[in-house]
């Protein structure tokens, strides 16, 4: 039997194969970090019996709430992802299954490769109204780049996505692929008249050294990017100094923050309730968004999330927090589950890569319908 990670995003590390029934594998913790969680690698066996393996450090990963009634997800072909029965005991998360073929991949979530990467932002730029721009290079000299949407003009709205501060979170990839499709179909009445009144600027992965390297959270260095927003530096956190340039220099009328979350099995936003700056009409944008969002899908509710700020109490090193005090401007934290929607679950494939993608074509609908209020 031959386990390994050595390949994009891959992060295990073998303590002891030789028996199928209690196979010892852990987690790595990313560069410079104690953080940990994501994994991903591929177990090579002839042997198409049940293969139990424990990840034995996974009672001290990063969230450790991340493990309850969490199913990881298993993948033949690295194309299509359904979860496998996983328990967790308070110290190790067991996976058992039966392999049908002679190689099978295991991961966190449905990964999204860096080469998927390069051809989504590719592809993109071969469009008409996109151009692919690299804003610079990060620690380990992968391009930072952006595609830009539109073109600028009187009274057009400045629109920011950005996606993958935490490397790990590669259902918000998944999502900004649906996104991006949707905005660049020419036969799409939404895309059209948004792309008439703003222009786009977005990032699909603003951690590609942390995705290669599977991170859970943090840059090469380890720094967790959604906490440099305030001071960021070359040195440190490049990712976030320069897209912060670039937004500077545009200026943001809307500002989207995709993510995922560990814990809650749930769809939802984290606003700016408490940046200083927080007034009344900034609340009616934010309760617009949110009401459009649950009217166009129930894959989206508002029941469930974090905790709001109290006023004033906002920590501005968080993206969204940061733009939104900047820019004076709707600015949201959107945040997917690492498990399933427990409001419409899916006991085959959980919360997905296909369900993240659609959820950020229906997210272009709410955009939409507050576009002509952002300013």
């Amino acid at each position: 039997m031959q386990i390994t990670s050595n390949f994009d995003s891959g992060n295990i590390h073998v303590i002891d194969s030789s028996n199928v029934s209690d196979i010892q594998v852990e987690i790595k913790k990313d560069n410079q970090s104690d953080f940990y969680q994501w994994f991903h690698f591929k177990i090579h066996n002839n042997d198409h019996v049940e293969h139990v393996i424990n990840i034995v450090n996974a009672g001290n990963a990063a969230y450790i709430e991340g493990w309850e009634n969490y199913q990881a997800v298993a993948s033949y072909d690295r194309e299509q992802w359904f979860r496998v029965p996983t328990e967790y005991d308070g110290k190790q998360l067991t996976i058992k299954f039966t392999p049908e073929f002679d190689s099978v991949y295991f991961a966190y979530f449905a990964p999204y490769s860096y080469e998927r990467h390069q051809d989504l932002i590719h592809s993109a730029q071969l469009h008409i109204d996109c151009q692919l721009q690299v804003l610079g290079q990060t620690l380990d000299g992968r391009d930072i780049s952006l595609l830009k949407v539109g073109e600028e003009g009187e009274g057009k709205k400045t629109i920011w996505l950005t996606a993958r501060q935490h490397p790990g979170e590669t259902m918000a990839e998944w999502f900004m692929e649906g996104f991006i499709d949707r905005l660049l179909d020419e036969d799409d009445g939404v895309a059209r008249s948004l792309l008439n009144k703003a222009v786009f600027y977005m990032v699909p992965n603003m951690n590609p050294d942390g995705s290669v390297r599977g991170h859970l959270r943090t840059n090469a260095l380890g720094a967790n990017l959604n906490r440099e927003w305030q001071t960021p530096s070359m040195d440190r956190s490049p990712e976030v100094y320069l897209v912060r340039e670039k937004m500077l220099s545009t200026g943001v009328d809307l500002f989207l923050d995709i993510h995922g979350d560990e814990a809650l099995p749930y769809n939802f936003v984290a606003g700016c309730e408490g940046i200083p700056s927080y007034d009344e009409r900034h609340q009616a944008l934010e309760e617009k968004f949110k009401r459009i969002l649950i009217a166009i899908t129930p894959e989206f509710q508002d029941e469930k999330g974090y905790e709001k700020d109290e006023p004033g109490q906002a920590n501005l090193t968080v993206g969204a927090s940061w733009v939104g005090e900047q820019f004076k401007c709707l600015s949201y934290t959107i945040e997917m589950p690492f498990k399933d929607n427990d409001l419409l679950p899916d006991y085959s494939v959980g919360w997905s890569d296909e369900r993240s993608s659609l959820l950020g074509r229906d997210v272009l609908t709410a955009v939409y319908h507050v576009v002509d209020q952002l300013r």
